[in-house]
């Protein structure tokens, strides 16, 4: 019994640490609408700062926590700097580019962090009076984790107290159920939008500072947390602080009793209970149903209209050149840009249904590892050449796609992205765990072309074939009556239910089709390797296909193109410096503010004509 009383309070101080960090990203998205990537940096840095700073204050109980407070609050002051600075300047963009931003975020505070602490992880010191253990039915408690314990529930009571007894409160309050109607009452609403910026992230700043002395400081301790952070603040609710709070210590419960029963699942556990909870209550435990679309959002977007003659002889030139590159172009030239031709047909694949269809997914990486896996399995396990390989591909994809595609589709905004996530994690954690079918963490290899495609030239033209046959195909049925169709359940789901039209049906086809080419390139990828590892479906993967999508251009079908041809050729050329993070999210965050329609969106505006064109369609 003891045994289990201990876990049980285990799993509570779990539970403290992850509601800091949940609640202040709840607070930001409930007002701000932010889905904040940058929000686990932030985490990371209250570490770095409570080590730095509890070695310069005098040693004892006020030198440690003070040193804890001191460094939620020099967080919270940078989250204030980099709303001022950086998000300020495109709250007028698409929401989903500010969650670009945020990456880019990301990546610079990588790098600052590393050039100033190191790459080496870094031990904190004990909590002074609290570096013992008591015992409770026998079993020894670190002092430490009761403390915790203490501390989430005090966190929580003050947040109430906060949001209740203040007039800054009420205003946070009301800009999280109407941030037009507070800002059409005189609400000064950038103030409003950098207290709530200090407020979060001083508690994600705390959270991470009281880490120290459970945990090593480390340069991982960001992305570790975020997507816990997430799936806590998607199961209680976006913008519910009483919600972040049940499900963190929903989630540090299962953690902590889920490892005795069956280990192998907590690395997705948090995952499913979050795919339970959507399916079950699609807004979180204690959130509330987002307002029905009733128009479009974001700018107004010119009609759908077949290439003009200029757009035509460019494709092709284009293409022609393509096709003579292996003549003139080295074997690492024809590799990169055989690259490049699969990752445009991968974010070209989630475009279709991010632009076209307005289906935002966090975990389309699924669906290119899908493909992947499904080719390397027919290659390695059933003998086969690569021409079966490539056909599996799309066909795994695609039943992946239909699978999840069945509940994705039911939800929409924020919580439709958090459940391709969930869906994503746990493809990855069984390509992870199968060892005797994927080879688990070794992966598979031994993926080769077949020997009449083994040179690197034929197969430069395979996947040059195959990937511009894909982006051509999803164009087509982007300008099909069936893409027309998404496009007006995107811009106004109502009015096309209100015509009889099975908007869901045709969303739920649309996620199988977008499943299927990218499970073409992930088919393309693993031949072009030789090998697959279960990394290809993980997060970052995702977020590489978004952020090429997003930098292209979300508006714009020559955007997903255009995007993952910038963001492959900026990280081939930028990784090969020492502090490349930082050069590579100053890009995107240069980018975000001068262009914030993507880069093939911000040239369409600089030509002539095209910007009247758009003026003539507004005023009409």
């Amino acid at each position: 019994m003891g045994f289990y009383v201990a876990q049980f309070l285990t799993g509570l101080a779990s539970a403290a640490s992850l509601f800091l960090v949940a609640s202040g990203l709840s607070i930001i998205f409930g007002v701000t609408r932010i889905v904040n990537f940058a929000h686990g940096s932030f985490f990371m840095l209250g570490a770095y700062l409570a080590y730095t700073i509890v070695q310069v204050l005098p040693h004892g109980i006020l030198g440690f926590w003070g040193s804890v407070v001191a460094a939620a609050l020099i967080v919270g002051v940078i989250g204030a700097a980099i709303e001022v600075l950086l998000l300020r300047r495109i709250y007028h963009a698409p929401e989903l580019f500010q969650l670009v931003a945020t990456f880019g975020v990301v990546l610079v505070i990588q790098d600052v962090t590393l050039w100033i602490w190191g790459a080496e992880d870094l031990v904190g010191p004990r909590a002074p009076g609290l570096d013992g253990a008591v015992r409770i039915l026998g079993e020894p408690i670190p002092e430490y984790d009761l403390a915790l314990i203490v501390i989430g529930p005090a966190v929580l009571a003050g947040i109430w107290l906060l949001f209740n007894r203040t007039r800054w409160g009420t205003l946070v309050r009301a800009a999280t159920q109407d941030r037009e109607m507070v800002g059409a009452l005189g609400v000064n609403q950038s103030w409003l939008f950098t207290s709530v910026f200090f407020v979060g992230s001083a508690l994600a700043g705390l959270g991470g500072a009281i880490q120290i002395p459970r945990e090593a400081v480390s340069l991982l301790m960001d992305l570790n947390v975020i997507a816990d952070a997430f799936v806590v603040t998607v199961i209680g609710g976006m913008g519910s602080v009483a919600g972040a709070f049940l499900a963190a210590v929903l989630i540090g419960e299962l953690n902590a009793f889920g490892i005795l029963v069956f280990p192998q699942i907590t690395i997705v556990l948090a995952f499913l209970v979050m795919a339970v909870v959507l399916i079950v209550r699609p807004w979180g435990l204690l959130g509330r149903p987002e307002a029905p679309q009733r128009g479009a959002a974001g700018p107004l977007e010119a009609p759908l209209r077949a290439a003009t003659g200029p757009a035509m002889a460019f494709a092709a030139t284009v293409l022609a050149l393509l096709a003579v590159l292996p003549w003139i172009a080295d074997e690492f030239t024809l590799v990169l840009v055989g690259d490049i031709l699969v990752f445009a047909l991968f974010a070209a694949s989630l475009h279709f249904i991010m632009g076209t269809g307005g289906m935002v997914s966090f975990g389309h990486a699924a669906y290119f590892g899908l493909g992947a896996y499904g080719a390397a399995l027919v290659v390695k396990h059933l003998g086969a050449g690569m021409e079966l390989g490539l056909l599996m591909a799309p066909v795994a994809a695609g039943i992946g796609a239909l699978v999840f595609g069945w509940f994705c589709v039911r939800l929409s905004g924020v919580y439709l992205a958090m459940l391709t996530l969930a869906a994503a994690q746990i493809v990855w954690s069984i390509a992870f765990q199968w060892q005797d079918v994927t080879g688990g963490d070794d992966g598979l290899l031994g993926i080769w072309p077949a020997a009449w495609a083994g040179s690197k030239t034929v197969y430069y033209y395979l996947v040059l074939v195959l990937s511009a046959g894909g982006i051509y195909t999803l164009r087509r049925i982007v300008h099909a009556p069936f893409g027309y169709t998404l496009r007006a359940g995107r811009d106004s789901s109502l009015r096309v239910d209100a015509i009889g039209i099975d908007l869901r049906g045709h969303q739920w086809m649309a996620f199988t089709i977008a499943g299927v080419f990218a499970g073409l390139a992930g088919g393309l990828y693993v031949f072009s390797k030789g090998s697959i590892f279960p990394d290809t479906l993980a997060i970052p993967h995702s977020v590489d296909a978004l952020i090429m999508v997003l930098l292209g251009g979300v508006q714009t079908l020559a955007g997903p193109v255009v995007g993952a041809v910038s963001f492959t050729l900026l990280e081939d050329w930028i990784t090969r410096f020492d502090y490349w993070r930082i050069i590579f999210g100053a890009i995107i965050l240069a980018i975000c503010i001068l262009a914030p329609e993507g880069i093939a969106g911000f040239a369409l505006r600089l030509l002539p004509g095209r910007l009247t064109g758009r003026v003539e369609e507004s005023a009409r």
